[in-house]
This record gives C-alpha cells, structure tokens and sequence, in this order.
C-alpha cells in the first residue's frame, strides 16, 4: 500500500501499550458491577465463579489497576473500576454493534418465527419493535402469542420465547437482552396525592397493593435486594389480575402500588403517568432473554431478531429522563 506524500505514516508506539483487554474479560467485569459478585455473573454468563475472578485478574494486570475492592464478606467496585465501567460499557456496545452491522445485508433472512412473549411487555414495548424489525425484512413472517402463561415450546409449536427471570428448565437455551433490568415500585400521581407515598417498605402493607397471579400462583410477597441482604415484604390489595398489563393499567389508573419490570413501566415513567417510589435500585433482578429449545433453533433470522431486541432494550436503558417527579417533596428521576 502507497501513503501520499504529504501524509506520512504515523508509527504507533507499541513500547507504551497495555496488554490486549479480552472482550469476555470486560463483559464479566460489567456483569460483575451489575450484579455485585462473581458467582452471581458467573451464573448469568453460563460459566463458573473460578472463571470469572480470573478473568478479573488478567483485566486488572492489563489495566493496571484495582478495578474491586475485596473483603471477606462482601465487593464492591473500586474507584479505577467505576471510572472505568462506561468505557467498558460502550466497548461491549459498540462490538455488538459492530457485528449487526456486518451482518446487515450479509443474509437475505426470511421464513416465519414463532414467538411467545408476555402480555404487558409484547402489547406495549415489543410490538412496535417488532413492526420496525420487520419494516427492515419484509420476507419475515411473524406468528405471536401474547400471553403470560409460560407458553411450551413443543405443544404451543414456537421458535422462540421472550421472558422474564431465571430459567427453571436448564436444557432450554436463554440468550440475555436485558440482563441488568429490575422490578420497581411505583404508583401514578394521582394515587400519591390522594393516599400518599409510602416512606419504608413496610409502609407497603398499609397501602393498596396490585396483586398479580399466574399458573395460579398470587404474588402477595414482594422480594427486595437491599445492601444488607434480600427483604420480602408481605403485600395486600383490593385487585388481582393473570394479565400484568391490565395490572399496570390499573396503576396508571390511580388505582394502587405496583412492582413491575422497569421495562414494562419505563414509558410511563417518562410520561409521569407513573413515579418511582423507591428509586434507589433495590428492585429484584428481572433479566430479560430470549429462550429456545435448542441450539439448531437460532436461524439466522432468530439470532438477527435477537441482536435486534437486544440493541433496542440497551438504547431504553440507556435513554436519559426527559425530567423528573416530585413526590411529597422528595425528588424522584424518572428512568
């Protein structure tokens, strides 16, 4: 290759170069923040705790820093590692990025995909996604189910299922698209000002409380991850529904408290329909993935929906808020 003349090439001091950061080095120290331990990223990545303190080390000796700092009973992110976890964040960003880029175009996809999804989160976050998905490749043929019963891949004949939490079944196969999302309590405007904002978590039983019910299971416990440990908090109220997205209507409605994904509620955050309670990120984890039976299921078409979802929750969760909600004089960020 020729370099113009007056364009000489600029050699690279290599002498002065850390060592080569892994990308699954930093995708274990982003998942390690996120979560707050080794063992608890090493579950979300599929590998084990021994792993991923490794992968810690090998990122620290590149780096040459302390990115956590280390006790007998607890981790906690170091100085150095908290001003180095948005580059690391925007590094892992930009490759998938990067990836869906080149692929674009790269395969003519098309055929059906059969896909399950609950109902708050596919009628209200995922349908408008899905429709510009397929603005994009029209030779895709989408089939929905729309339900929060857990659909079943072999008698309900799906591709793919979008849910929620951890997986029961280990022989399924879940690829993450919001592994950090959490659970929030809030309520509308309306409702504060009428009945007012609870001050502690158990101020929650003195307030009405909507309850959610599947496989005929009530959630009447609602579970929080505090500093000092995991807290449950027993809950009542005067409704029930199966379908969550009628629950959260019921709480734009001023009807009483929910804990429901922030995913599923962040529009309404944004729109003050909705304000946060307890914004402090106590919520209970709610990863959000994409599950299929097996391995031979990813087709193309699949794993181009997937890199797809995944860039759309990360541009929702990276979103600034358009502005904030006071409640009773306490100042509350809308996410």
């Amino acid at each position: 290759m020729r370099y113009a003349e007056n364009r000489p090439f600029k050699r690279i001091n290599f002498s002065v170069m850390k060592k080569i950061v892994r990308l699954d080095d930093l995708q274990v120290f982003v998942t390690t923040v996120k979560l707050g331990s080794f063992s608890a990223a090493a579950r979300l990545l599929d590998t084990s705790p021994a792993f991923a303190s490794s992968a810690i080390q090998r990122l620290e000796t590149g780096l040459g820093v302390r990115l956590f700092v280390r006790s007998t009973r607890r981790l906690r992110v170091s100085e150095d590692g908290e001003r180095y976890l948005p580059y690391a964040e925007a590094a892992l960003t930009a490759m998938t990025g990067g990836e869906m880029a080149l692929d674009e175009g790269r395969i003519d996809i098309s055929g059906p995909i059969r896909l399950s999804m609950p109902s708050d989160l596919g009628r209200n976050v995922l349908l408008p996604w899905l429709n510009e998905f397929q603005k994009e490749h029209p030779r895709i043929q989408l089939q929905l189910r729309i339900s929060d019963q857990i659909a079943d891949f072999f008698t309900d004949q799906i591709d793919v299922s979008i849910r929620y939490g951890q997986l029961a079944d280990s022989s399924l196969i879940a690829l993450p698209l919001a592994p950090y999302n959490t659970r929030t309590v809030c309520a509308s405007p309306e409702y504060v000002a009428r009945c007012g904002a609870p001050e502690t978590l158990e101020d929650l039983a003195k307030h009405n409380c909507l309850r959610f019910v599947m496989s005929e299971q009530t959630y009447e416990r609602w579970t929080f991850h505090l500093p000092e440990g995991i807290k449950t908090v027993a809950i009542t109220g005067d409704r029930i529904s199966d379908d969550a997205d009628v629950v959260r209507r019921w709480g734009v409605a001023g009807a009483g408290i929910l804990y429901k994904s922030r995913i599923d509620v962040s529009a309404d955050l944004r729109a003050g329909n909705l304000v946060e309670l307890f914004p402090g990120g106590i919520g209970q984890p709610a990863p959000l993935q994409m599950v299929c039976a097996h391995r031979h299921s990813l087709t193309p078409a699949i794993q181009k929906l997937r890199t797809f979802l995944a860039m759309k929750c990360d541009e929702m969760q990276m979103r600034p808020a358009d502005g904030v909600n006071d409640v009773e004089g306490k100042t509350v960020l809308t996410e």
